[in-house]
Parts: C-alpha cells; sequence; structure tokens
C-alpha cells in the first residue's frame, strides 16, 4: 500500500482537522473549480451548496476552465458555470468525514471552516481503443487525490 502525505503541512494538530480521498475517478477541472468556491467557507454552508448543485438548483462559477462553458444568469461577478453533480458527491461524502473527524477531536461544527481544498493528479489508467487496420488510439484516465482541512474558527 502506498504512504500518502497531505500537502497542508506544518500545523498544529490540535487546532486542525483533515480528511482526503485517494485515487478517485472524478475531473481534475471540475474538481478544482468545487474546491476554490467552498475554500473558506464554513462546512455547513458548504454541504448546502454543494446538495444545491447535486439538485441542479444552483450552479458553480468556473473561472480557470471556462472556455465553451454556458453563461448562468445567477453569477453577478462571473458568467461560466456548471453543475457537476459527480464531484459534488464526492466532495460532499469528504466533508462528511471531515465532519465526523472534528466531532471525535470535540472541533465545534458550526464553527469549522474550511482552511485548504486541493486537488492534484494521481495515477493515470492507461487503456486503448482498438481502431481500423490493426491500429489503436490512446484513452488515458487521470485518477485524482482531494484534501481538505478544516480549522474551528
Amino acid at each position: 500500500m502506498p504512504e500518502f502525505g497531505y500537502s497542508f503541512e506544518k500545523y498544529d494538530s490540535s487546532l486542525y482537522v483533515k480528511t482526503s480521498g485517494r485515487e478517485l475517478n472524478v475531473s481534475p477541472k471540475t474538481t478544482r473549480e468545487i474546491c476554490n468556491y467552498i475554500k473558506n467557507m464554513g462546512v455547513t454552508k458548504a454541504k448546502s451548496e454543494l446538495e444545491e448543485v447535486i439538485k441542479k438548483k444552483k450552479s458553480i462559477p468556473y473561472k480557470r476552465y471556462k472556455l465553451k462553458v454556458g453563461h448562468r444568469s445567477e453569477f453577478s461577478h462571473f458568467h461560466a458555470g456548471r453543475y457537476p453533480v459527480k464531484a459534488a458527491k464526492l466532495i460532499l461524502k469528504l466533508l462528511d468525514n471531515l465532519e465526523s473527524n472534528a466531532e471525535f477531536k470535540g472541533v465545534d461544527i458550526d464553527k469549522l471552516t474550511l482552511v485548504h481544498c486541493s486537488v492534484s493528479i494521481g495515477r493515470k489508467l492507461k487503456r486503448y481503443v482498438p481502431r481500423a487496420f490493426g491500429r489503436t488510439s490512446p484513452s488515458f484516465k487521470s485518477l485524482i487525490h482531494i484534501e481538505l482541512v478544516g480549522r474551528e474558527l
């Protein structure tokens, strides 16, 4: 088994609560946009926002990967956005895990704020699609790691 570390280092373990999801089969671009959206948000607010994204009531603003993305009228500062349901479900599970870790440490969940949300690329699944005349084309899929760190503020 590989031993995974965290990109969030040099912290006081009594103040911070952390969780991670490793080798997840989700789009790294959409997960990055969700992490940037929920960073510095309270955990309960972030959970309610992601539940609205899953119901397709509220969209996530796409700030980096915005080319050929439809505009949403609900944004006042940014125009492009989508409803990344699969990534929102996985991050919602990680937020539940972060809450249970906070309960175990004795941290107040109502004051818990996300201070670090990061997405990094994991290993690649290398597959090949057969083509005409005995050739193949590569079809690579990147797995990702998600890290969430919260602090009681």
